[in-house]
């Protein structure tokens, strides 16, 4: 797998996770390119660590990733480490989100990207947590990744849902504390 900069990840063998497509990243990173230089960036089911690598690669101050497959956590940490330059700093938690998210309890990121195992129950708990912690700055926003055919996009309790894309079967929706 290659991200920007043509710079290669290693990833893990068979369907254990699931790397989000080249297309829905850069797409992604073009809605958000002029504010990703400083930010600070969560990564939720972080997988092999793509979306947190590329963060980092284009300028991100601050990366953190939580991932429940340790083998997963541990292609994460090396990806990481091989992108990060000195001054950028990178954390990989392992464990379940619902229960590692609340260790970031007191810390803020201007960008969230959540793409957990589309089947999975997740979605609106992890949704529901990120805004009971405040996790999200005021300026920033979450972006949720899942194939529409298995879940739709809900509002949920003080975050706003204000933008949908769709790329085949794949779809983003972003949430925002105020709306853009």
């Amino acid at each position: 797998m290659r991200i920007y900069g043509n710079r290669q990840l290693k990833t893990l063998p068979g369907q254990k996770t699931r790397p989000t497509a080249a297309r829905v990243r850069e797409a992604l990173f073009n809605i958000w390119r002029d504010r990703i230089a400083d930010c600070r960036w969560l990564d939720l089911c972080a997988g092999n660590g793509s979306m947190g690598a590329e963060a980092l690669c284009r300028g991100a101050s601050k990366v953190v990733g939580i991932e429940k497959y340790s083998k997963a956590c541990s292609i994460i940490e090396q990806n990481w480490q091989t992108i990060a330059r000195p001054e950028q700093s990178f954390q990989v938690i392992k464990g379940d989100v619902l229960v590692k998210i609340k260790a970031l309890e007191g810390q803020q990121f201007d960008w969230i990207y959540f793409d957990p195992p589309y089947d999975s129950y997740l979605y609106l708990p992890v949704l529901k947590a990120i805004s009971a912690l405040q996790l999200v700055t005021p300026e920033g926003a979450i972006a949720v990744e899942y194939n529409p055919k298995i879940w739709q996009a809900k509002q949920v309790p003080e975050l706003e849902m204000y933008r949908t894309t769709t790329y085949g079967n794949t779809s983003l929706s972003f949430y925002a504390v105020n709306v853009r």
